[in-house]
């Protein structure tokens, strides 16, 4: 395997702490610093505590769909993700669709963890953004190698939620919106179908 296949696998694996996820250019609201830095080291702790529980497959993509809902604004991440359509789906629909996001968003980036076992993360600084905080981070392999983390975390409507990675400052989000597009491309532009797709993919 070459050092760019490497690169190009933890950088899937990394992506899957957000499964994803994530806006820019979100208000500013009154959340502090240390309450930023505090989500962020409780996220990575869950996410190595599933990695490295020696679960069954399925048992951990149950457990990252449950880090995902729990630290990350799934609903509108998947909106963002979505793009148009949303605006033309109706909310049953729209409630099918992020539920299948959801999961998809699991499984694919699920199998990319394996990159992760034994790895640390450490909190490095934060600061302020136009959105709320930018916390960095590094993700430290079992072979010594290493990549800067960021995270943008914001107040969602009175919680404190992740909304996207950027690793060495490419933002996952963008990464997310090609995957959902393409998808949605194939199936001609129908949300029903592509939520019908997700519920297996990954």
């Amino acid at each position: 395997m070459t050092m760019n296949s490497i690169y190009i696998s933890r950088r899937s694996a990394v992506s899957s702490l957000v499964g994803i996820t994530a806006l820019l250019g979100m208000p500013a609201f009154a959340l502090s610093k240390s309450e930023a830095e505090e989500l962020i080291n409780y996220l990575s702790t869950d996410v190595l505590s599933a990695i490295n529980a020696k679960s069954s497959r399925n048992e951990m993509f149950g457990k990252f769909e449950t880090i995902f809902s729990t630290y990350a604004d799934v609903p509108l991440i998947a909106r963002k993700a979505l793009g148009p359509a949303w605006r033309s789906a109706n909310k049953t629909q729209r409630i099918a669709y992020v539920s299948a996001f959801r999961g998809y968003m699991a499984r694919y980036y699920g199998k990319q963890f394996k990159e992760f076992i034994g790895a640390e993360i450490t909190i490095d600084k934060s600061r302020k953004t136009s959105g709320g905080y930018l916390v960095d981070s590094k993700i430290i392999f079992k072979d010594g190698s290493n990549y800067l983390a960021q995270w943008h975390v914001v107040d969602a409507r009175g919680k404190f939620l992740m909304y996207n990675l950027f690793l060495e400052g490419v933002s996952v989000l963008s990464d997310v919106r090609v995957q959902i597009g393409s998808m949605l491309d194939k199936r001609g532009g129908s949300v029903d179908k592509l939520t019908s797709y997700l519920l297996t993919a990954g």
